[in-house]
This record gives C-alpha cells, structure tokens and sequence, in this order.
C-alpha cells in the first residue's frame, strides 16, 4: 500500500509586495537605492529608480512608493491602483501629493519621529551661524588675495553668546538646535502652534512661546525648522522681514520656499538685514538667476544639512524600518497625510 506525501500548508510566508524606491540622482541614486534595497526581506520584491515616472510598470504594480526627494504627484498615484503606503525618506514631505493620497486613502509617512536628521541639521545650522558671525567667508576670501581685513571687518564680528535665537518650529530638529544654543549661552524664543511642556522648556534653557511676529522682533538670529505646507509657504514674506532688527541674521536649513527668496535678497541688498545663512534653496538646484547667490554677506551650502554618511544611513533604516513594520501589519509611525 502506498501512503500519499502529505505537503504542510504554506501559511506562514508573507504575500509578495512590491516596493518602488524612488531615489533622486542628487541624493544617492541607484546606489544609495541598492544599498536601501538589500535591508528588505525576500518577501519584498524592491524595484529602483531615480524618477517615479522611470518605470511605469513598477508604479502601477506598487504597494509601498519610498520616496528620497523625488516627487509623488497626484498622476503617480492614480498610476499606482495597489499602493498601500507612501514613505518619505525625509522630514519633509512637501514633494508629495497629500489631498490626493487623501483621496485615495493612501497614508504618506514620514521619518519625523526617528530624529534621523537632527544632528547634522543642527550642527549645519551652528556652521552658518558661526560663519556669519565670524565673517569667515569674506575674512578666508580676503586673504586668499593677499588681503588683510581685519580693519574692515572687525566691527562687524560678532559672538553668539548673550544673543537670542529665535526658532521657527520646535520639533525634533529645532529642539536640538536649542540644545546647542543653550551651550553657547543664547537665550531661546520660538514659534509654533502650541508651547511645550514647562519640563521640556526648562531643558532648553527656558525657551519662551512668542507669536511669529514678537520672535521676529525680538531675535538677534532666526532659524527656520518648520514644515513646507500652503501654510508656511513664503511664511517669512518682505512684510515679516521687515520686523527683524536691521541687524539679525536669518538661517534656512528647512525648505527654500519658506522664505520669499527676492523679498530676502531685497533686505540683504538694502542693508535692513544683516545677514542671512541659507542651505535650502526653491527650486533646488538653484538657478543662475537667483539673487541670492550674488546678495552681500550670505553663506550658502547646496542642502548638505541631513546628508552626512552617518544621517544618510539612519534616514534609510528609519524608512525602511516603518515600510517593514507595514508589511507586517503593524501600524505605521509618522503619519502626516
């Protein structure tokens, strides 16, 4: 007699899904995709392109979009009829297309809570700080050409101790970036919807709420972390330039569209703003048109804030981390449409 073999049920391994890893040229491309791409699981079929539009097959056959700075508009998802979860390699997520995820139900996550970037974000804010109040630029370019400027420039240099610094949006990154001004002996404003708890405040050295307009006011530096939505959009405009004292300093490591770059550029070449340290640029890269690129007493960086080796890979895990925990079934984390 014979026995007939008895297969167990295959009921443990996972579906496939299909992730589509959107990385821009300019932030790694295809190999810093390869490299996020060997972290999934076999159940994971991982398909890298540098534009969402590379691959029309992979959009449409994707249940997870991980986007690295490259767009995900309102066309791409209704290209993608199976997508379950847009992740942003990121803290910003402005480049995707919240109303029509919305729309079609697609959560869009971002790395907010992972604090990924915060360290190099905060240190590149102290960089341009220090470089403006140093005059580090001119003093170097100065005598490169055999100049020395220390007659010319000396009353111009400052120190950041005893200077307020304002911050706009106390997250995760603006909270680091108090954290170090309270080592330089600043004192700390902010900005924000709501004020934090009194033990958190205490911690930043006794950051103190304003409203927008009275930080302005009142800060010797700004620093801008917030978000880039249609409600922050040219958030500091010529009107609210206007407030600062004629010898603050305004700092950009968030998103170039904060600020309305021609109104900044007007005040730096007027001479009713001191100066202004500026990593982020709208559109990035930054065309020869830009204004900002010519205006007096500026230090520019091409957005290096967040992209040291150390913050590129914890950005990766924290993504892929959030995608795992999705395919999973676990309830996603940063959650902002």
């Amino acid at each position: 007699m014979t026995t007939a073999a008895h297969t167990a049920p295959d009921t443990e391994r996972p579906a496939m899904k299909n992730v589509l890893a959107v990385i821009s040229p300019h932030v790694g491309g295809r190999a810093a995709g390869a490299a996020l791409a060997g972290v999934f699981p076999g159940h994971a079929h991982v398909t890298v392109v540098e534009s969402t539009d590379e691959d029309p097959a992979a959009l449409a056959a994707a249940h997870v979009i991980i986007t690295g700075l490259a767009p995900v508009t309102a066309e791409h998802l209704a290209a993608a009829p199976e997508l379950e979860l847009v992740q942003c390699a990121s803290h910003g997520f402005d480049y995707v297309d919240l109303d029509a995820a919305r729309g079609r139900g697609v959560p869009v996550c971002n790395i907010g809570s992972s604090g990924a970037e915060k360290q190099n974000v905060a240190e590149q804010t102290f960089a341009l700080m220090l470089a403006l109040a140093k005059q580090l630029v001119p003093a170097h370019t100065a005598l490169t050409e055999a100049d020395w400027a220390l007659p010319r420039l000396q009353q111009s240099i400052t120190e950041l101790s005893g200077k307020t610094l304002g911050i706009i949006g106390l997250g995760h990154i603006g909270a680091e970036v108090a954290r170090r001004a309270v080592a330089f002996d600043m004192s700390i404003v902010y900005a924000g919807p709501r004020p934090v708890d009194p033990e958190t405040a205490a911690g930043l050295g006794g950051a103190r709420h304003l409203d927008l307009d009275e930080l302005l006011r009142t800060s010797d530096y700004v620093s801008l972390h917030a978000p880039l939505t249609e409600a922050t959009r040219h958030l500091l405009d010529a009107e609210r330039l206007a407030l600062l004292k004629p010898s603050a300093f305004v700092i950009n490591t968030a998103r170039g569209a904060l600020i309305d770059q021609d109104a900044l550029a007007d005040a730096l070449a007027a001479g009713t703003l001191a100066g202004a340290g500026i990593d982020v640029f709208d559109p990035e890269p930054p065309t020869a048109a830009l204004r900002l690129l010519k205006a007096p007493n500026v230090v520019l960086s091409p957005h290096v804030a967040g992209v040291t080796r150390e913050t590129l890979v914890r950005i990766a895990l924290a993504a892929v981390e959030n995608v795992l925990g999705h395919l999973d079934g676990k309830r996603v984390r940063d959650v902002v449409g």
